[in-house]
Formats: C-alpha cells, structure tokens, sequence
C-alpha cells in the first residue's frame, strides 16, 4: 500500500475492535519526541510518570479511548540483558502505559531465540492488520508501512504471543 494511502496509527488503532498489539525488538529508538525526557532522564534519573503531563496526556487519552470501547491493547518487549540506558528508561516509563491501560510483558533475547519474528517492530490490529515500525540504522523512525497480507498477519499473531506467553509481567520484570 503506498505511504499516501496508508491509514495513520491513531486511525487504526481508533478502528480496532477487539485488539491492537505491538511487538518491540529494538534495544534503542532515536525517535525525536522523546529526545528531551530521555536526556532528562539520563541527566537527573528520573523519568516523566504523569499521565497528564503534556509528554504522555495525548498517549494515555487514545489507550484509554481505545481501552474503554473493549479493545485489548498488549504491548511486548523483547530485549538484550544485561538491558541498554534506553530500555532501562522504557522500563521507568512504562507505568504510564500500564495506567493508560496496556498491558505489558518483557522478555529477554534469549529467551527469543527459537522464535519466529518478523523483521520489523509492529502493531497487528484485530489479528489482520499490521503496522510494521521501520527504523534507520540509529533508531530513528523510517516510518511505517501497512498491510493485511494474512500470511504476514499470521506471522506477527504467532510471534507476538510465543513472546507474550514467555515473557515477564512488567511488575515482576526488574532491569
């Protein structure tokens, strides 16, 4: 599907039903918007928690929008141990996505070895639709791309939930 013809991120995951779920397989990102709080986080070690905070209010307000319509959003991890500055800085963050209403598990890379993963980070949309998360070499987005191939949706259901299932709930996932 051409980039033009793409619904955005926000469209989809306002269009979901019953589930949006997203497998991350990076152990660090270069995305611009959060530059500013992780080199905050770097400088002082505390992280932006407040989901009303001007950083996290647009996030928690769809996840919670989403939630409340009954679509199950999960949110899996798969990283290197020991963990990279920037996982350990998910980490702190991610209680705002458990009170947004996402549920999330951990799992080390060795534990993914016997895997099936795609290629690319992504989000499937009610076991159909997936977004698949292009990266640069140093993390920043490549954007994204769509598609509702079911070979490929198939792929990405099977893998996000061999990783769910071995993964560790984040409140029991210590960095």
């Amino acid at each position: 599907m051409p980039l033009s013809e793409q619904p955005s991120f926000r469209e989809l995951l306002e269009s979901a039903q019953l589930s949006a779920v997203h497998l991350e397989m990076r152990d660090s990102y270069g995305i611009g918007p959060e530059a500013g709080d992780f080199a905050r986080w770097k400088a002082v070690g505390e992280r932006d928690v407040d989901p009303g905070s001007d950083y996290w209010a647009p996030w928690v307000d769809l996840i919670r929008r989403t939630v409340a319509r009954g679509v199950v959003v999960r949110r899996a991890r798969i990283v290197s141990e020991p963990v990279t500055e920037y996982v350990r800085y998910e980490h702190a963050g991610t209680s705002v996505n458990l009170a947004a209403g996402e549920q999330v598990h951990w799992l080390s890379r060795r534990q993914a070895s016997d895997i099936a993963l795609p290629g690319n980070d992504f989000w499937l949309f009610d076991g159909r639709l997936v977004m698949f998360n292009h990266f640069t070499g140093d993390g920043a987005s490549a954007g994204p791309s769509v598609t509702e191939d079911p070979a490929t949706a198939k792929l990405c259901a099977a893998a996000f939930e061999a990783v769910w299932e071995r993964g560790t709930p984040h409140e029991k996932y210590k960095v």
